[in-house]
């Protein structure tokens, strides 16, 4: 999902709300990915934990302010899923998202049926610890070594990094090619049809 526009304005007004300096788009796409009141931390610069709880707070209420305009799916998006499940393929999930909001971009897009499994941020330690990987690698009994993560943060690409476990950059979503490159992708695409080639043809 092409969801990086709504995440940046939500947390500048999450920044206005609570009365602190608002962060520049580049800023907030560098943290997307972590869980949010870690990624709220470090973006803020602050240990402050009530004062990270109220930006907490004031970016979930924007960001539900924001949900009745759903996220649009990058083009192509169904298709490559629709295929990868045709052929076999067993697709899971491992998100900077809670739950909740998982459950709902799912339910906003229809695609929530093309999954397994998956993990969220208040289910495992937040990116780029490896352990939303290794709880769903558990669950479905796969050795690291026969899954394939596909992400575009370094923190995609860090945590599959940390166990082995092979790894696609894709260029169109937050973090920029270069610290992409550093984690030693098998490939980086840069659209999804280019992803689905590349998977066909693997």
């Amino acid at each position: 999902m092409d969801s990086a526009a709504k995440i940046i304005r939500c947390m500048q007004n999450a920044a206005r709300h609570c009365d602190v300096g608002v962060p520049s788009a580049d800023a907030v796409a560098h943290i997307i990915g972590i869980s949010l009141k870690p990624a709220i931390m470090q973006l803020f610069s602050t240990k402050d934990e009530q004062l990270a709880d109220r930006l907490v707070q004031a970016y979930k209420e924007a960001y539900l302010r924001e949900d009745t305009i759903p996220c649009p799916l990058f083009g192509g998006a169904e298709e490559l899923l629709s295929s990868l499940k045709a052929n076999g393929k067993i697709l899971a999930v491992a998100t900077g998202k809670a739950r909740r909001g998982l459950d709902r971009a799912w339910n906003n897009t229809n695609t929530g049926h093309f999954f397994t499994t998956s993990r969220c941020a208040d289910e495992a330690h937040s990116k780029p610890s490896p352990d939303m990987l290794l709880q769903i690698l558990d669950e479905l009994n796969i050795s690291a070594h026969d899954a394939l993560m596909v992400g575009d943060t370094t923190y995609d690409m860090q945590m599959a990094q940390a166990i082995g476990m092979d790894r696609v950059g894709v260029s169109y979503g937050v973090h920029a090619q270069v610290n992409l490159e550093k984690h030693h992708p098998e490939t980086i695409v840069h659209s999804i049809p280019e992803l689905q080639q590349w998977l066909i043809h693997t």
